[in-house]
């Protein structure tokens, strides 16, 4: 049997080859949403600490005490999500090349959020509102 010399050759590996570049994106896009959810975790941090100063002496103080409250909640829920979609996030790509951030740093880091967000909510709860 005679081969067409102007073909192109046949590409074996091409079919492993696009899905391991898709296992890659796959990584990288539960990087992105990891990323989403911390993002939106410290803006909701941040604004439930900011709640506390900048609504002083504008509405009342069980308003500020709640409105900080909710906010920084929310950023403590955003950090565990981050976590379990990071962790669980559907059955594994085939054999990614990339590799994936070690379960524990993901824990690490998102604990230590969790923590200064609850350390933000008990300074709302007892810290001062007023100026003097």
């Amino acid at each position: 049997m005679q081969t067409d010399l102007n073909s192109p050759a046949p590409s074996v590996d091409s079919a492993d080859r696009r899905t391991q570049l898709a296992a890659d994106r796959t990584v990288f896009a539960a990087e992105r949403t990891y990323a989403a959810w911390v993002r939106t975790g410290l803006a909701g941090l941040a604004s439930g600490v900011g709640a506390k100063k900048l609504l002083e002496g504008v509405v009342p103080e069980w308003m500020i005490w709640g409105t900080g409250s909710i906010l920084v909640a929310f950023s403590a829920f955003c950090f565990g999500a981050a976590v379990w979609r990071q962790l669980f996030a559907g059955p594994p790509p085939p054999h990614p090349d990339t590799p994936r951030i070690p379960p524990a740093l993901l824990i690490g880091v998102n604990g230590f959020l969790m923590l200064v967000a609850f350390s933000a909510l008990v300074g709302i709860w007892f810290g001062r509102t007023g100026g003097n």
